[in-house]
Order: structure tokens, then C-alpha cells, then sequence
């Protein structure tokens, strides 16, 4: 796609880690952006930092996300981007047993529907609403309107013990993109997804200095975490390459996870 001044984008997850990179790499190339995320504060700190509207948007709820897409597309008009960084998991075995008392506890079914509400419905619900909006654009070059960014991870595909909601959730988010792309094809919208791997994120930063000397140890090459300045990057190639559509693309090293 051929970024103009009047091009814009949103961003869901856009205060910090994952999504403030990549809103910071979209506004370094000239794109007009809307960052949307349930913490006020610190979207609205990044806003401020960027040159960006910040809408207060939980992508769980409908009104809320209405809400967001109509704030945004006010102050910057239609976006032709969308890059969907919000989510978040919840870890537990589908079933355990307790070491001490021998009881058997299973993953409560709410745990696991918020994890699927969050990470999948939410990126679903998001991305139906843009690829609406961007059926009113004009086309451009090869009769492109706009292009989808989805958030997965290699638990999509090396789900580990205990990430039985999140993992199901991120495959779930690939699963969306070949048939939206087919969906969106006769209309000029691309969506594809990115598989992170190990990030240094604030909440990646946050366990102990041990563990992630141990976790960056585990990565092929390079041995280390990955930085989210890489992740923009990717999302910015994702949008100024046409030529990607339908795909699921990982970015971790050449990691593959163990089972634990």
C-alpha cells in the first residue's frame, strides 16, 4: 500500500508493549493513528507522546469498540490500516491435581471463554468492524482499500502445558485470516497475522533476571528476546508489501517451544 498523509490506522493494544511499537512505527512513517486500549492512562500518555488520538476501548465490548471506531474515524477519517495487538491469556491446565491433597481441579469454562473473548472474539469484532469501514474507500494501486493486521503467537501452533485457553485462542486468530482474506479479496482488504515469539514486553521484563537469561538461552539464533521495535517493522512491511495476503507469520528466532 502507498502511504500518503491522509492515510490512518488504529491500533487496539496500542499503549504499550506490542502495540505502542508498532503505533510508533506507523506514526514515524507518516500515518495519522488511533490507539485504542482499556488503560486510560497510559493510552492516553502515548497518544500524547506520538501525536495520536487515544480512544478508551475495550475490544470485549461491542458499544465500547463502536464507540472507538467512531472517536477515531472523527479525528482522523476512514482508516485504511488495522493492527489488533490486544490480548492477553490466562494459565492453567485443562485439568490438575492437587499435590497435596490429591483433589482434581479443572480449568473453570469462564476462565477459558474470557481468554477466547479477549484474544479471538475481540480480534473477530475488530476486524469485521474496519474491514466495513474500508469498504467505503476508495481503491487504490491493484484496487487496494485497506489491510488487516491480526496479533497470534507460536502458541498457535507450540502450545505449551497450562496454555491450553490462550494457545486454542491464537489459533483461533489464524484461523480467521485465509477465509477473511478470501471474504475481503473482491474488495481490496488484505488481513494477515503475526506469530510472535519471546518479547521483551514491560510484562515479558517483569519475571526474574534468571528466567530470562533462561528464556532468551532457548532462542536459536539470535539468543536473545525479541525487540517489539521488530514486530513494527513487520507490521510496517505488512502494510507497504501487497503481495502479503492470507498469511500467518512467525517471528521468534526460529524458537520452537517445549512442552513446558
Amino acid at each position: 500500500m502507498q502511504i500518503t498523509k491522509d492515510t490512518s490506522a488504529i491500533v487496539t493494544g496500542g499503549a504499550s508493549g506490542l502495540g505502542l511499537a508498532a503505533a510508533r512505527a506507523l506514526r514515524a512513517a507518516g500515518i495519522k493513528v488511533a490507539i485504542f486500549d482499556v488503560n486510560a492512562a497510559a493510552g492516553s500518555a502515548a497518544a500524547s507522546e506520538l501525536g495520536a488520538e487515544f480512544c478508551e476501548v475495550n475490544v470485549m465490548s461491542e458499544e465500547s469498540c463502536s464507540a472507538g471506531f467512531e472517536k477515531a474515524r472523527a479525528a482522523n477519517g476512514q482508516e485504511r490500516i488495522f493492527v489488533a495487538c490486544a490480548g492477553g491469556g490466562r494459565a492453567g491446565k485443562i485439568v490438575s491435581r492437587d499435590k497435596t491433597t490429591g483433589a482434581i481441579k479443572r480449568l473453570a469454562t469462564e476462565d477459558y471463554e474470557r481468554v477466547i473473548q479477549l484474544n479471538l472474539v475481540g480480534s473477530f469484532r475488530c476486524a469485521s468492524m474496519t474491514a466495513a469501514g474500508m469498504l467505503e474507500l476508495q481503491s487504490l494501486e491493484d484496487g487496494e482499500r485497506g489491510v488487516i493486521t491480526l496479533t497470534a503467537s507460536v502458541a498457535a501452533q507450540d502450545g505449551q502445558m497450562g496454555q491450553v485457553a490462550y494457545a486454542s485462542a491464537k489459533a483461533g486468530v489464524n484461523g480467521l485470516v485465509l477465509p477473511m482474506a478470501r471474504d475481503l479479496a473482491s474488495d481490496g482488504i488484505r488481513i494477515n497475522s503475526i506469530m510472535p515469539g519471546i518479547f521483551a514486553t514491560p510484562l515479558m521484563l517483569g519475571v526474574a533476571p534468571n528466567v530470562l537469561q533462561s528464556l532468551a538461552a532457548s532462542v536459536p539464533f539470535p539468543k536473545r528476546l525479541g525487540k517489539p521495535e521488530e514486530f513494527a517493522s513487520l507490521v510496517l512491511e505488512l502494510v507497504r508489501n501487497s503481495y502479503f495476503n492470507g498469511e500467518s507469520l512467525r517471528l521468534d528466532g526460529a524458537i520452537r517451544m517445549p512442552p513446558r
